[in-house]
């Protein structure tokens, strides 16, 4: 786990650690100090600690004007023990919701593992958001299931197009347009 690290290509369009809006500002990463882990396995620096013992994210950019913002995510995503979505909608979604942020994009192919609690806090994260949207991108076959098997994909646009997108060899603004478009043609 430890040689995966966060995308880093959109550095030059963003930096959250750099951003005084951005829930991470301040943050200083080692390149070479290992200390979070999942379980026994230690993870790259450069992934962003939020609360979770089994959950890290890397805000890896934020347009504040068009309101979107692209999260990865790494680990197992447990509700049921850790409450990660508690957690992550307290200490990350709330404070980028509270900057204008609506549209939202998680990176869901470094979660290994999705454990139901309730859902509840997704709801209320759809509900802050009004006219905007959640999408998760290259979910796992066995994720996807568990996800929509408690009804997750009622507040989250997951699958078809969204599972086969190649979002590295896009800019940041441009994934946010073909999320934007995938989704669009799905309500028409």
């Amino acid at each position: 786990m430890h040689l995966i690290e966060p995308f880093f290509r959109w550095q030059g369009d963003y930096v959250a650690s750099e951003d005084p809006r951005s829930p991470f500002f301040g943050r200083v990463y080692s390149e070479f100090h290992f200390e979070n882990r999942i379980y026994n396995y230690l993870i790259h620096p450069q992934w962003d600690e939020f609360g979770s013992s089994t959950l890290y994210i890397k805000l890896l950019f934020v347009d504040y004007e068009q309101g979107s913002a692209i999260i990865e995510c790494l680990g197992e995503w447990n509700d049921a023990i850790e409450n990660d979505i508690m957690v992550l909608k307290s200490n990350v979604i709330n404070a980028l919701i509270e900057q204008g942020v609506k549209y939202f994009v998680l990176v869901f192919e470094n979660v290994l593992n999705f454990h139901y609690s309730d859902d509840c806090y997704y709801e209320e994260w759809f509900e802050d958001i009004e006219d905007g949207w959640i999408a998760a991108v290259n979910v796992h076959p066995h994720v996807a299931k568990e996800l929509q098997r408690v009804n997750i994909d009622s507040f989250m646009a997951m699958g078809g197009e969204l599972d086969e997108l190649e979002w590295r060899t896009f800019k940041p603004s441009h994934l946010f347009q073909k999320v934007d478009y995938i989704l669009r043609h799905r309500l028409n």
